[in-house]
Parts: structure tokens; C-alpha cells; sequence
């Protein structure tokens, strides 16, 4: 017999000896468990429903006795019964446990979904989403980098949007929120600041300046663009306004810039024909994103 057994044969805890205040050191999957196994009333069905090996469950009911320091099921081969004080936890557990899932859920609600956008965001969109996202007690905290992707696969946010067209890893998955007319940029100073009925096929030649991270246009978005054109890259979308506003090249850019991107320095020119771009939503699709994350998903 262990030489540590107290009167009525039970052992002391780990708390107990190292001169802890108390033995009852109960963790929520004791209480789940024995949930469990008084409403299946068999230990091979609840240790099936909990995933669990059928020795494993034993062993946290037994370890559950030991922490209350009194016995919850009667021994018995005939049928399966609580004990007065079985019952009695079973009362509490239940209670207890609808009480955590309860608030992890409210806290889950209200979880702060992080996003990430380069530049421009789609007003609209952006308010619809965010107001029914806050009807079900989420909130959305928005970051401005210059890398949104980069910042997901970093998981320094949560949702990524971006306009450049890329191929993406297989553990991200987006899809598109938005569909934006294109127009051209130009330096103030331009020849082209004052031209019309400008094509989309006349620019091809002009030198462009290409935001290389974040940017909708580049050289490949003309059919027949001039291998030899000279294109002046950047990184974010403030290199980039400067660059054109210095006359360094043409630049396409969504029409939402004419009222959202003002700038001294440049035009803003309705190219009819030119090629509309897109808004894209990327998130970590593997592991399985978080419920807040879906229920984002639901309302974006």
C-alpha cells in the first residue's frame, strides 16, 4: 500500500505535496468527462464521444475522486449509479460548463479581426462589412502596410487585401470583394495631362512606374506593350505618386485615387477602354482559420 494514503485510501495530489493550500486542483476536461459519462451511463460510449481511450477516461474520473476526496459512481457491475455526491457535482459541472462555453463565446464574439491594406480601401465595401460585423460583436482593427501578404504569412493580421494579381501559397485562400475602374495617372506637367480621347493601346510605349508589391499595373497589363519601354519601380504607394508627380512615368491606378489620393503634381485621366482591377480578401485557410475569422468571411 503507498505509504501516503490517507485513512480512506486516497492518495494526496501533486498540490498537496509540495505544501500546497488545497488538493482540488479540478481542470475543465475532469468536468467534461465526467459530464460525459453520467449521460452516456457507460464508459466505452463516453470515452468514444470524447475521443478519448477508455483507460484514459478511468483515469480522469479517478483522478477527479481523488481532487473532491470522495467517491462520484457507485461500484458496481450491474448497473451505473451516481452517488448522493455525484449527483451533486453532476448539478454543478453541467452548470459550470455552460457557464465557461458561454462566455468563451461571447469573448470569441467580440474578437478583434486584424487588416491589413497597402492603400485605398474600398469605402464602401469596408463600411457594409464592418457594420455587420459589429452587429454580431466583433470589432476591426485596420493596419496600413506596405506588404499585406507579406504580413499574413508573417500572421501579423489576420485578413489580407491587396490588388496585385499574384499566385498565392496553398495554404491561403481569397477571393474577390471588388471589381474597380482603372484610370491613368500622369504628372502635372505631362504632354498627355491635357490630352483626350486617349486609348488604352496608346500608352503601351510610355515609360511606367510600377509598384512592385502593392500596385494594380504593370508592364503585362498591356496585350501589345513595348518590350522596351522603361519601367521605374517602387515599393508602396507614396514612392509611387511621387515618382509619377515627377514626371517619371505613367501610371494606372483604380478610379477611387481621383477623390481618395489628391495629389498637386498629378492627373487623374478616364481611360474608357482601360481594363478594370480587382480587390482581393486573403486569409490563412490552412490550419482552419479561426471562428472569428469565419464569421468575418460570413459578413465580408
Amino acid at each position: 500500500m503507498d505509504e501516503r494514503a490517507q485513512p480512506d485510501g486516497t492518495v494526496p495530489t501533486a498540490a498537496s505535496d509540495r505544501g500546497g493550500d488545497s488538493p482540488t486542483q479540478i481542470e475543465l476536461r475532469h468536468l467534461r468527462a465526467y459530464v460525459a459519462l453520467c449521460e452516456e451511463s457507460n464508459y466505452t460510449r463516453a470515452a468514444a464521444r470524447l475521443h478519448l481511450s477508455q483507460p484514459a477516461l478511468t483515469r480522469t474520473i479517478q483522478q477527479l475522486e481523488r481532487h473532491i476526496e470522495c467517491r462520484l459512481i457507485e461500484r458496481t457491475s450491474r448497473r451505473f449509479a451516481l452517488t448522493d455526491e455525484g449527483t451533486e457535482l453532476l448539478t454543478h459541472a453541467r452548470r459550470i460548463l455552460a457557464d465557461v462555453d458561454t462566455v468563451a463565446a461571447q469573448l470569441r464574439s467580440r474578437a478583434a479581426i486584424e487588416v491589413g491594406f497597402a492603400w485605398l480601401l474600398p469605402t464602401s465595401w469596408l463600411a457594409a462589412t464592418r457594420r455587420r460585423y459589429e452587429a454580431l460583436g466583433g470589432r476591426i482593427t485596420l493596419h496600413r502596410v506596405d506588404d499585406p501578404l507579406a504580413a499574413l504569412e508573417a500572421r501579423a493580421i489576420d485578413i489580407a487585401i491587396y490588388r496585385r494579381e499574384t499566385q498565392l501559397p496553398s495554404h491561403l485562400e481569397s477571393r474577390v470583394i471588388a471589381t474597380e475602374q482603372r484610370m491613368l495617372a500622369v504628372a502635372a506637367n505631362s504632354p498627355l495631362a491635357d490630352a483626350t480621347d486617349l486609348r488604352w493601346a496608346d500608352l503601351a510605349g510610355y515609360p511606367l512606374v510600377v509598384n512592385v508589391v502593392s500596385g494594380t499595373t504593370h508592364a503585362g497589363s498591356w496585350e501589345q506593350g513595348d518590350p522596351d519601354r522603361p519601367i521605374i519601380t517602387c515599393r508602396n504607394f507614396d514612392e509611387w505618386i511621387e515618382l509619377v508627380a515627377a514626371n517619371r512615368g505613367i501610371g494606372g491606378v483604380p478610379a477611387l485615387a481621383r477623390s481618395r489620393a489628391p495629389h498637386p503634381g498629378v492627373v487623374y485621366l478616364d481611360i474608357p477602354d482601360a481594363p478594370p482591377s480587382h480587390v482581393y480578401l486573403a486569409w490563412h485557410a490552412k490550419p482552419a482559420p479561426s471562428r472569428a475569422v469565419q464569421r468575418f468571411l460570413g459578413v465580408a
